[in-house]
């Protein structure tokens, strides 16, 4: 499997942007793909998960109520909106084969390469 994400960008304190991870190769009935993001000199985090083929979602308290993720055959979206500089990250998309929302990260079988989200104040 291999995730091809993107629509990261520059964008003021308040801003949205629409992050896309696009899936291709294998595919499998029943599977998950999370978003998760790291910032400078933090640790990967979290930000949230949709699954196949019942759309369910979860998503980490700090972004509730601001990001959307959503999903299309094998494309991912993260709607990031009312965005904060904290929110600064380089945002990755992920996928497993596995019915399990809240897998850690380690747990991931696919990640795709990353997109660089910056939130000027």
């Amino acid at each position: 499997v291999q995730l091809q994400a993107s629509g990261g960008g520059l964008v003021q304190a308040g801003g949205s942007l629409r992050l896309s991870c696009a899936a291709s190769g294998r595919t499998f009935s029943n599977w998950i793909m999370g978003w998760f993001r790291q910032a400078p000199e933090k640790e990967r985090e979290f930000v949230a998960v949709i699954r196949w083929p019942d759309s369910s979602t979860r998503y980490a308290d700090s972004v509730k109520g601001r990001f959307a993720i959503s999903r299309d055959n094998a494309t991912s979206y993260l709607q990031t909106n009312s965005l904060k500089p904290e929110d600064t990250a380089v945002y990755y998309c992920a996928a497993d084969p596995t019915p399990r929302m809240l897998i850690p990260g380690r747990a991931y079988d696919y990640w795709g390469q990353g997109t660089l989200v910056t939130v000027s104040s």
